[in-house]
């Protein structure tokens, strides 16, 4: 037995982030993914930076190891290739507008009746149903209406984007779920289903406690810097030198803190013994530390607090990460080898089971139809000469 996905067969239209980075991890998960791309302009990613040699490393980083066919799905006979396809996989996914697939003549309601069993799965800003279906979205929009840059920042401050796409890696997560649990059906009933994900109810399903303290406390969350709501202490602090963090996640780790800083007395002060009471007064107690913490430089602080078994972090820089030694050792930095670009290092596969080996070279990603003689020749059929005629007439 191979990988937990060999065999599963994905027929992939997505393109730019929240459906590219579904499909590769389903790829690091076993599956076959065939990515179509438009002849001649391809994935809109491919035109993203940042460039090497006048080639997106953005799109190697998300797309590597796939295999893409050229295929215009406006024209008839592209529609038609599509279909065929349908028939021979096991799940489609497609991230554009509702309604475009439909008026592509790829509806779901189409492709149902060319494969019954076939899984599709579609990612979009609002999902498929409701007033906001048809809206345009990017992840910044699914950010800002699903709460989370209301509550990202400092006070005062104006709202924050999270540094990296979260409205789009968050959908492509909950996509990658939605297909996991429709194969595991359909291994049982043999039936399809439809994925529908919406960037928006999956910003909002990772509020986490913002939802249940604004009922509780009658008023919205606000940013509050780089510290926890509820726990505390649980946040960053200067040092003399640079930011750490430190997580007092529980009275244990509490004492352990408090021993480790001489502060035994700490433990039995009614402004702080408890959590509960350490987050009304954390004015008082973070003034207390603030004081004890700009004294050595981070590095003391965490050699200290890691002795005494109480959770803390450098605050890592990306180019710390290189060299990061729990990185290395899980082997996630993995190098790829592009023809043009030459060596890059991507994240590696962050998907650990023991039916998947581990890779140190991962497979480039495609040029706009390089597998279409092997995807075509292999699923349906076709001869060279048709295909060369396809290429020809524009459909590829």
């Amino acid at each position: 037995m191979g990988k937990p996905l060999e065999g599963v067969k994905i027929l992939d239209l997505t393109r730019v982030l929240a459906g590219p980075f579904s499909t590769m991890l389903l790829k690091e998960l076993g599956a076959e993914i065939i990515k179509v791309e438009m002849p001649g302009k391809g994935d809109d990613s491919r035109g993203f930076g940042p460039f090497k040699n006048n080639k997106s490393v953005y799109f190697l980083s998300i797309n590597h190891g796939k295999k893409s066919i050229s295929v215009n799905m406006k024209s008839e006979q592209g529609k038609e290739i599509i279909l065929d396809l349908v028939e021979k996989c096991d799940v489609v996914m497609e991230n554009f507008s509702p309604g475009t697939m439909e008026r592509l003549g790829l509806g779901y309601d189409i492709l149902k009746k060319r494969n019954p069993s076939i899984i599709y799965a579609s990612t979009s800003g609002f999902g498929h149903t409701g007033p906001f279906a048809k809206r345009p979205s990017y992840d910044i929009l699914a950010q800002a209406m699903g709460g989370v840059m209301s509550i990202t920042g400092w006070p005062d401050c104006p709202p924050t984007r999270v540094g990296m796409s979260l409205g789009d890696i968050n959908a492509a997560l909950y996509t990658t779920i939605g297909v996991l649990g429709a194969l595991y059906r359909k291994k049982i009933t043999g039936e399809g289903d439809r994925v529908d994900i919406s960037m928006l109810d999956c910003q909002l399903s990772i509020l986490e406690n913002a939802l249940i303290r604004y009922q509780v406390d009658g008023v919205s969350p606000e940013p509050i810097g780089n510290r926890h709501p509820t726990i505390t202490p649980f946040q960053a602090f200067k040092a003399k030198d640079r930011y750490f963090v430190v997580g007092v996640g529980n009275e244990d780790v509490w004492h352990r803190f408090c021993i480790s800083l001489n502060r035994d007395e700490w433990t039995k002060d009614p402004r702080f013994e408890k959590n509960m009471k350490r987050t009304q007064n954390l004015k008082e107690l973070t003034a207390l530390l603030d004081e004890i913490f700009i004294e050595k430089n981070a590095s003391e602080w965490v050699s200290l607090f890691e002795s005494h078994n109480v959770p803390c972090s450098l605050i890592n820089k990306v180019e710390d990460l290189f060299n990061h030694e729990q990185i290395k050792s899980r082997n996630m930095l993995v190098n790829v080898t592009d023809s043009d670009i030459g060596e890059v290092t991507i994240a590696g596969n962050a998907l650990k089971l023991d039916s998947i080996p581990e890779e140190k070279i991962k497979k480039p990603a495609p040029e706009i139809g390089e597998h279409n003689y092997e995807i075509l020749e292999r699923f349906l059929g076709y001869t060279k000469e048709q295909i060369d005629s396809l290429k020809e007439n524009g459909v590829l």
